[in-house]
């Protein structure tokens, strides 16, 4: 018999908690955590989260739906360095229709927050990759574990403006690593070619300490994928990612990153 609501939030509460590893080689030349892995370890959160409390994938799958990340945000102080274990807190803010927002709050040794995240995500049904009601599964029941007053103090997603002009700064074509169980381009597998646009001699005098990505259209195995990079301002610049096609060009993604001198 599958366990109610209020047993639940009895064995789980509406806040999860999860330990974790910087392990040395998911770690930068500076012994810092790659903010691709801390995104992994963010999104892992969300999936151990939501599976917990029955709007997980597993679930969600067996109803020929899943979930989607439309936008994330990850905002920094420090990162975990190697070999450095930490905690990764997650929960969910809002529920809405067709979107749901989970927030994230990274924690050190000593129960020092060292950052936070936010996240929106949407339903889809696998088959047609349309939208899907959220508050049709479990009668709603999601919208009883938001949590809106616990503390996200990081400014929310905002939207990317970048110009037509703005310069190609390299391209790929998606190969077997960058796909996943879902048959698209990973969310992460974005942010890591991103973030290798920049050299390695950058990133050993400034950290990445807010980093924002906003996902547009999917892209898969064997498409050609450009980067355009535009600088905004000091050590802050904005990325779009779009896919080649017969028409042209399709934007799949936007980014925008944050640096500061260590």
């Amino acid at each position: 018999m599958a366990e109610t609501f209020e047993e639940l939030v009895e064995k789980y509460g509406k806040v999860g908690r999860y330990k974790n590893l910087a392990e040395p080689f998911h770690c930068d030349v500076n012994h810092n955590l790659f903010m691709g892995h801390l995104g992994n370890h963010l999104l892992n959160a969300a999936d151990f989260h939501s599976s917990d409390r029955g709007f997980g994938m597993r679930t969600l799958n067996t109803l020929n739906k899943t979930w989607v990340l439309s936008r994330l945000v990850i905002e920094m102080e420090e990162m975990p360095k190697r070999y450095d274990e930490f905690v990764v807190e997650s929960w969910v803010e809002s529920a809405m229709r067709f979107f749901t927002n989970r927030n994230f709050r990274v924690i050190s040794q000593g129960d020092k927050t060292i950052g936070y995240g936010r996240s929106i995500w949407a339903l889809i049904d696998t088959e047609t990759r349309q939208p899907c009601n959220l508050l049709d599964i479990k009668e709603g029941e999601i919208v009883k574990w938001a949590e809106p007053d616990l503390e996200c103090p990081i400014a929310k997603p905002g939207r990317v403006k970048m110009s037509k002009e703005a310069p190609l700064v390299g391209e790929f074509r998606a190969a077997y690593n960058d796909v996943d169980v879902n048959g698209h381009v990973n969310s992460i597998k974005y942010i890591e070619h991103v973030l290798d646009i920049f050299p390695i001699s950058y990133y050993k005098d400034y950290m990445l300490y807010r980093f924002e990505i906003a996902y547009v259209a999917e892209s898969y195995y064997g498409d050609t994928l450009k980067l355009y990079l535009e600088e905004i301002g000091e050590n802050e610049y904005e990325v779009r990612i779009s896919k080649v096609t017969p028409e042209g060009e399709s934007e799949c993604c936007r980014s925008s990153l944050r640096f500061k001198h260590y």
